[in-house]
């Protein structure tokens, strides 16, 4: 509780002292974006100098970075790489963070879930529009058949499934733990057991376990690595920083790498990266938006009347975990950033830690 009363503090602070952005120019077209070969790594880079960057804030920069436990800080520019630093130890403290080493997405790796959930929908396996039931069972939560039914697969993309997140373990995905709170599409609440369950609505939806139909559909084919690792109730992935950076570009691309379609939707790709309800206008398919009038967060029913963040460019839509595990991605400038590590408030999305890096990257990056 004491986190998140000093984080709602911060992003008051914080959304208090900005104005709103416009939205943000069109993206840049995908033909204009590297894509570095999936079975290589092999990566090309481009100067910050050659980009007209100011460079004399570069060190100001990577200090602050060091100063948050960050591990890994990566920018990229239409898919090459301008900034790659890493900082301090692995995760397990016996040796030095590299581009090699493995680090955990936390809640970032939801989004990679939404990608897999719309190719399922685009392969006919599934509708989001389907009951939750057809695939979990009836049963699946503890509440009466008819407000059961009334969850579908699109409330458990969009966190508005209407079940109640204020127990003791909101990741516990158990029929019992499920219990009504409001009707489906009624209550937005950042809630991971029904997100969790996810992963089972892609398994019984295509007949394969759902990091089979992962890795096939998604992960090889843009040549990431790393892998799902289950902890009581999460199923977490882990990778090293450039294979979120795979993914980065691969959103930047419209869900296209090189010159084949990855998801082939591009309704679906373009409603996961929008607003997905009227109760959290940054919130789209598990993805965070910025530039919007207003926002709510985990663990909170206040909304705010301002955007996620202040200092960053108003499309810019992000992967946010907790501990500062960020993906995002600026259609406007062709960037994607990537930031895995350490944060001392363990707060899920760390809206003041994100909006102190932007205000340092937007006098960096021109």
């Amino acid at each position: 509780m004491k986190n998140l009363v000093l984080f709602l503090a911060g992003f008051l602070v914080l959304s208090s002292c900005k104005k709103e952005k416009e939205p943000g120019p069109t993206p840049p077209a995908s033909n204009n974006i590297y894509f570095p070969k999936a079975v290589s790594t092999t990566w090309e880079t481009i100067s910050a100098e050659s980009l007209g960057w100011n460079t004399s804030q570069l060190p100001a920069l990577y200090t602050f970075l060091e100063s948050e436990q960050t591990r890994a800080f990566l920018v990229l520019k239409d898919g090459r790489i301008v900034l790659e630093k890493y900082f301090g130890q692995t995760i397990l403290g016996s040796e030095p963070f590299t581009a090699n080493s493995l680090w955990y997405w936390a809640s970032a790796g939801k989004t990679l879930t939404s990608f897999v959930v719309g190719k399922a929908q685009k392969e006919g396996f599934l509708s989001i529009a389907d009951r939750s039931a057809n695939y979990l069972g009836t049963g699946w939560t503890s509440m009466q058949p008819a407000k059961e039914n009334l969850i579908t697969v699109r409330h458990q993309l969009t966190m508005t499934s209407g079940l109640d997140d204020g127990g003791d373990d909101p990741g516990n995905t158990s029929p019992q733990a499920l219990v009504y709170k409001a009707d489906a599409g009624t209550r937005w609440a950042y809630h991971n057991a029904p997100y969790t369950l996810l992963h089972n609505v892609v398994a019984k939806a295509t007949g394969k376990s759902f990091t089979a139909y992962f890795e096939e559909k998604l992960k090889n084919p843009i040549g990431m690595d790393g892998q799902w690792i289950k902890k009581d109730n999460d199923n977490v992935y882990w990778s090293t920083p450039r294979s979120m950076a795979r993914f980065g570009i691969l959103m930047l691309a419209g869900g296209r790498w090189e010159d084949k379609e990855i998801l082939g939707d591009a309704d679906y790709f373009n409603a996961s990266i929008a607003t997905s309800q009227n109760l959290n206008l940054s919130y789209g398919y598990l993805w965070w938006l910025n530039g919007k009038a207003s926002a709510m967060l985990p663990q909170s029913q206040i909304v705010f009347t301002s955007s996620l963040n202040s200092a960053a460019p108003a499309d810019m839509v992000s992967a946010m975990g907790k501990n500062g595990q960020v993906l995002s991605i600026v259609p406007s400038k062709g960037l994607v950033i990537v930031r895995m590590g350490l944060l001392s408030d363990g707060s899920f999305i760390s809206l003041p830690f994100q909006t102190a890096l932007w205000e340092r990257l937007r006098t960096i990056i021109k």
